[in-house]
């Protein structure tokens, strides 16, 4: 008998209207001074969420993790946590805890002590907390480190005890500031599936401060992009890297080719004319764009494809000289100059051992992709 089919299910409550949100930002300013570090800035977060604040230093993620914590006050507008006002309630009487990049371990006390640290001054009854401990070492897998003191266990280890701590009092919401920076990169890759698996276990909703845009990238249900104060664009990490709404998120996460021109009408779409001689770029948009109109176009190294003779089935060629390779193991990034200078970056995945492989410096290429393959953008 055929099994029925499951319909999978898709977690995203910000597109619910009648879901109600956990975090709300509504109109918060934060200055020091005569320096505005979070500018009239308004944003939900749900229950359950894995919400990444993601930006470069200075771009105000971390005071707005702050303000979250209790540690500062908004100079103006609310924050809400459940419906209530938490501006007014100091850090301890809140609902929320903070996981420090520095883990701040007590270097004296075992692990089984750490994580049992917070408990023993709050309410817990006495006879519930080692039952509350060992169901965190578990949950972190860390059963058998339990009697160890910090210095005695790895890197990793000391985070997943961290994690362990902050989310013994059951908090419900955890704040996460550069959690993995201090790990080497293998293992802030391993790290990074641990603390989702983690997050959709305990139904906790996290929210991540980083600059690493791959670990957003890889951990958020959502990111939010800031620039000085500012919110650019809140999304999936999908709609992030594939649909940026404009140069300096599309330029901010991953590696992208940005090339500037004018922009005609044409049935579908528009035509980009970047430079004089060279065939124009078709493009697919949704956008209201006039005849002349100055545009950006992004599109990523991998949408290009690299080969001898133009594919016929692309809308969109370009010819040039291979001028370096960046060799990166899976995939091999070829950097080619078109007729006008223009500098184009196209990635391919390395099906091929290295003697097989088809272009090397100074040939000459041809570059094709799709009209949907770039996003066309205004700001």
């Amino acid at each position: 008998m055929a099994q029925p089919h499951k319909t999978p299910v898709v977690f995203a409550p910000w597109e619910n209207p009648t879901e109600k949100p956990l975090i709300e930002f509504k109109g918060v300013t934060k200055r020091f001074g005569d320096f505005t570090a979070i500018d009239n800035l308004t944003l939900n977060i749900y229950q359950r969420e894995f919400f990444a604040l993601l930006g470069p230093s200075g771009c105000g993620k971390t005071t707005l993790m702050r303000m979250l914590a209790g540690f500062e006050d908004p100079t103006e507008g609310a924050i809400l946590l459940g419906g209530q006002d938490i501006v007014p309630v100091p850090p301890n009487k809140r609902p929320v805890n903070m996981m420090f990049q520095s883990y701040a371990l007590f270097p004296h006390l075992s692990v089984w002590d750490n994580i049992a640290f917070g408990l023993r001054r709050s309410d817990m009854p006495r006879d519930q907390i080692g039952e509350r401990v060992q169901e965190m070492l578990r949950l972190t897998r860390l059963e058998s480190f339990a009697k160890r003191k910090p210095h005695q266990i790895s890197g990793g280890q000391r985070q997943r005890v961290a994690l362990a701590r902050s989310l013994a009092k059951a908090p419900r919401l955890l704040l996460l500031d550069e959690p993995l920076g201090a790990l080497d990169k293998k293992l802030r890759n391993e790290t990074q599936f641990e603390l989702m698996d983690i997050q959709e276990k305990t139904g906790t909703t996290f929210v991540i401060v980083t600059h690493d845009q791959e670990e957003a990238m890889t951990v958020a249900s959502r990111i939010a992009v800031m620039d000085h104060g500012k919110l650019i664009q809140v999304d999936t990490p999908a709609g992030i890297y594939e649909a940026p709404n404009s140069v300096y998120v599309a330029d901010f996460i991953g590696d992208v080719n940005i090339i500037e021109g004018n922009a005609k009408r044409i049935e579908g779409g528009i035509e980009i004319h970047y430079a004089e001689g060279a065939a124009p770029i078709r493009a697919m948009t949704d956008l209201d764009i006039a005849d002349g109109q100055r545009v950006s176009y992004a599109i990523r190294p991998e949408k290009i494809a690299v080969s001898s003779e133009p594919l016929t089935d692309r809308a969109n060629h370009a010819r040039g000289k291979i001028i370096d390779i960046g060799y990166l193991g899976h995939l091999s990034s070829y950097f080619v100059t078109l007729g006008n200078g223009q500098k184009v970056e196209a990635s391919m995945t390395n099906a091929r051992r290295l003697s097989r492989r088809d272009f090397t410096w100074d040939d000459q290429v041809c570059l094709s992709w799709t009209d949907t393959a770039g996003v066309v953008l205004t700001r």
